[in-house]
């Protein structure tokens, strides 16, 4: 049986990628350990651990202690800070992963740097500048060719510090709050060109170098985007599968950008410009969108493509792109079980008369 670590298991994230290991009785057995036990008690999973935070000094020999009481075979994290630990002290921990490499996942943490690596491959990206102190703003503002501006911090994730602007004021006012707010510096933000299109999410799974597979889907509405003061999150409250050949170019183009020979898992954020140009916003190295769970229950289960592959399974060729349908609405909310709809059942269960 294999025998899984999960990381952060009572995050969303985590919760999803356990619930698609889960299906279609995929024989495994999985060990959920989290830092906070109320989340950590709702987990699906065979066993449950109370663990300190990853920066805790005594956090690998924690693990260490489950992964050989559970004999488990395989540490998956969710949470970026967890990937990039797991990845940094690999050597440390009694378990296997299936990870890109460390300088892949440093060059994905920092938006900056993805967007240099990109930048000089020719992918499609947001013209972008470092904010290395407050009075280059004005600078960079009269530089970039949009009138709105996003302002984002260089790490984290869930669109974290990030706000469309129209002036100078704005932004550094805005910066100014998470500098004394939240502790962090000016040469943590970036600006960069608005971009003003559709929004789309390409999630694939590689090995040695080689596309296994991957699925795209377009963000049609945010999880709290009307309350959040820049209108969005990472996370969709409405998503539709999609396939665009353009944005799987593109995709497979943005990951070899940033690792030569890709491994594991690897997502990438876009979003259309004005002239409807897909430019890669940013890439997620080593874990998950959140609801990976969407593709999982149209037919492309990554999560357990994921598991096998890092196992060492032999995998039956898979489509390469576009692998499972299109035109499919994945609707979740809080407090609600997803619903997966078509087009034509999402019609059918409007009454149109009135």
């Amino acid at each position: 049986m294999r025998r899984i670590l999960v990381t952060g298991a009572g995050g969303p994230a985590s919760r999803n990628f356990i619930e698609s290991l889960k299906m279609n009785d995929f024989d495994i057995y999985i060990v959920g350990i989290d830092i906070n036990k109320y989340h950590l008690a709702c987990v699906d999973v065979n066993k449950r651990y109370l663990v300190p935070s990853f920066d805790s000094e005594n956090y690998i020999h924690t693990i260490n202690k489950i992964i050989k009481k559970e004999n488990i075979h395989l540490i998956h994290a969710q949470p970026d800070v967890e990937v990039e630990f797991i990845a940094t002290h690999k050597n440390d921990i009694k378990a296997n992963t299936f990870l890109p490499s460390i300088e892949a996942i440093f060059k994905c943490r920092n938006k900056l740097e993805t967007y240099l690596a990109l930048r000089d491959k020719k992918i499609p990206v947001p013209e972008s500048y470092l904010v290395k102190k407050l009075d280059n703003i004005d600078t960079i503002m009269k530089k970039l060719p949009t009138e709105v501006k996003w302002v984002r911090a260089v790490k984290g994730a869930g669109s974290r510090a990030a706000l469309p602007v129209k002036t100078t004021q704005q932004a550094r006012e805005w910066i100014n709050y998470w500098r004394e707010m939240r502790d962090l510096e000016s040469q943590d933000f970036m600006i960069c060109e608005f971009l003003p299109g559709r929004e789309f999410a390409w999630q694939s799974v590689w090995t040695d170098g080689r596309l296994v597979t991957s699925m795209a889907r377009e963000r049609l509405e945010y999880l709290f985007g009307n309350l959040t003061v820049s209108g969005q999150s990472s996370s969709p409250s409405i998503a539709q599968s999609l396939h665009y050949d353009r944005l799987n170019m593109i995709g497979v183009g943005a990951v070899k950008a940033v690792d030569p020979k890709p491994q594991g898992i690897y997502c990438v954020d876009m979003k259309e410009n004005y002239d409807k140009i897909p430019c890669v916003t940013e890439i997620n190295a080593g874990r998950f969108f959140t609801t990976s769970n969407f593709f999982s229950h149209i037919g492309s289960n990554m999560p357990q493509i994921y598991v096998r592959l890092a196992f060492g399974e032999d995998i039956e060729p898979l489509k390469l792109t576009n692998s499972a349908p299109s035109k499919l609405y994945w609707i979740r909310g809080v407090d609600r079980k997803p619903t997966l709809l078509s087009e034509d059942e999402l019609q059918k269960r409007i009454e149109r008369n009135i």
